[in-house]
């Protein structure tokens, strides 16, 4: 595996910081050195949410990204404001329910998938940050999807367990899907 810095953006209320919490959990079961940085602006729930994730077999000498081998947007915005700090030879992944153009990038894997469109075809629309994480583990294979697994019972509240089963499907619809 190699290193992996990640930013994961948006709006607020879309899962961006539980996304990279889990994450970065994962990654910690997995014996990496991890780590998390959230960011939101003051309005939360509609307001711009991001978060910095590193997951290394280095120590992590800072939370801070100023450059990134990956990036995920779940909004337009956010494409607008990060696509620029991908690394050459990095992946872009958007959501194309939300994201409307293509990263003007040539230098970069893009992925779109139409995760808002299928977590609410799936019945739950918070399901579309996991289908995106599937598309990340699937093509860095960053963490492996039993620990992603793992962290989701870790970092869910117990009484929200019944809802991973169906959250292992979305992170399996991201990871087999192909446009």
């Amino acid at each position: 595996m190699a290193d992996q810095q990640i930013i994961i953006s948006g709006f607020g209320g879309q899962g961006i910081l539980s996304a990279g919490r889990i994450l970065a959990y994962a990654g910690m079961l997995e014996k990496k050195n991890v780590s998390w940085l959230p960011s939101y602006g003051p309005e939360m729930r509609g307001g711009t949410a991001n978060c910095h994730v590193i997951i290394s077999d280095e120590a992590v000498g800072s939370p801070i990204l100023n450059s990134a081998t990956s990036l995920i947007v779940m909004n337009g915005p956010s494409l607008d404001k990060f696509e620029g700090i991908v690394e050459s030879g990095g992946i872009i992944i958007k959501d194309s329910s939300l994201v409307e153009r293509d990263p003007n990038r040539k230098d970069v894997q893009v992925y779109g998938i139409p995760a808002t469109k299928v977590a609410f075809e799936m019945g739950n629309p918070t399901f579309a940050n996991i289908i995106l994480l599937g598309k990340l583990i699937e093509v860095t294979k960053i963490i492996s999807k039993e620990a992603f697994e793992e962290a989701l019972k870790k970092t869910l509240p117990a009484k929200k367990h019944h809802m991973i089963p169906d959250e292992m499907k979305a992170l399996e619809y991201g990871m087999h899907y192909s446009a």
